[in-house]
């Protein structure tokens, strides 16, 4: 539940925080953290077709941010690819669900990238079973563009609260080929309410939170170092950073005031949402969460063609014993009897956001 994304904040007993030097001032304007975000300068930068489409693959959006990927090059033309069992979610994504459905994303980044450079891929999942790579792929000259990919470098994840407006009708039309998409009054406040109650069992359970908190990357240190998790950075964040006030213990301690003004933060965030969208499967099997995801990137790139905000909130969907009522809700008011609802998002129109961190890609080849 970390701080972030606020113009102005009070903290403190209402004391505003503020660089206290010129050179505390400098030192803030030097705080974008380049070498994170070079992978996405380097997209695209790779002669074999490959691990071309690997680099945008690797721009896929992820639960906190884990870049679960591994991938091994094999022969001329075929790709596998990993789950990386150190990196997954136990507290709040116990059976891999969420993390499966980023793998959905990573595919699909890959499949519409290796077609706008005119290749093919024949997908195979689980090639040798669950314990094997998740995924193989087989790369061939064929391809076809999808327009989507287009969107690939402007996609985000907006996590701010929306503009107080409606989702055009003519938005909410071209999304609804996508995901379900729900704009009525009655629908969108049932989900305001459900999606604060999650985040706060979420935020309220000591070791769900710590799950999120050491994920935490403070500053731009940290986030060169770990271009992974949940990042921390910017001038402002950094300048609560220099006065104490923003630390990894504070952010676990919900008696403290940076935790409370947090609170405040998400809920203002939450409830600025005028419209939702879901993704709901049939079953629950792997393949039915890789093609969820496969789905979430396609309607997150095709927000980023209208000018749409998406925002995932999913914490009403993770499976932990302290979720179970807010998940049984959501599975009855969003799905039909034996349906899965597999995603869950706040749509509505906000800034454009920066770039999240990444690993560069050769940090994730098994075998450069």
């Amino acid at each position: 539940m970390p701080i972030t994304r606020r113009k102005t904040l009070t903290l403190i007993g209402g004391g505003t925080i503020l660089a206290a030097s010129a050179s505390a001032g400098a030192f803030l304007t030097t705080r974008t953290p380049h070498d994170a975000l070079a992978p996405w300068d380097a997209a695209g930068d790779y002669d074999d077709p490959r691990l071309n489409a690997l680099s945008f693959a690797l721009l896929a959006p992820n639960p906190h941010n884990l870049q679960p990927w591994q991938v091994a090059l094999e022969g001329e033309d075929r790709v596998m690819v990993y789950h990386d069992a150190s990196r997954r979610l136990p507290e709040t994504d116990p059976f891999d669900r969420q993390i499966i459905i980023g793998f959905g994303c990573f595919l699909e980044l890959m499949v519409l990238a290796a077609g706008a450079a005119g290749y093919a891929v024949n997908l195979t999942l689980y090639p040798e079973g669950e314990n094997g790579p998740l995924a193989g792929a087989v790369f061939a000259p064929g391809g076809t563009h999808d327009p989507l990919f287009d969107q690939v470098m402007r996609r985000r994840s907006c996590k701010e609260p929306f503009e107080n407006r409606a989702l055009s009708a003519a938005h909410a039309n071209e999304l609804e080929l996508f995901a379900d998409v729900y704009t009525d009054a009655p629908t969108v406040e049932a989900l305001k309410s459900l999606t604060w109650a999650a985040w706060e069992v979420e935020a309220r359970t000591p070791r769900t939170m710590q799950e999120s908190v050491d994920l935490m990357r403070f500053g731009k240190a940290q986030i060169n170092a770990n271009p992974d998790g949940i990042d921390l950075g910017g001038p402002f964040l950094e300048s609560l950073m220099l006065a104490g006030v923003l630390t990894r213990a504070e952010q676990a301690d919900p008696t403290s005031q940076s935790f409370k003004q947090g609170v405040e933060i998400y809920r203002e965030m939450l409830h600025a949402t005028p419209a939702y969208a879901t993704l709901i499967t049939a079953g629950n099997t792997r393949a039915d969460q890789i093609e969820a995801g496969r789905r979430w990137v396609r309607l997150n790139l095709k927000c980023a063609a209208l000018g749409v905000a998406l925002h995932p909130v999913s914490q009403c969907l993770q499976e932990y014993p302290e979720m179970a009522e807010l998940y049984t809700r959501a599975q009855d008011v969003l799905a039909s009897p034996g349906q899965t609802v597999q995603m869950l998002g706040r749509l509505g129109y906000g800034p454009m956001t920066p770039r999240t961190p990444r690993w560069p890609l050769e940090a994730k080849l098994m075998n450069a």
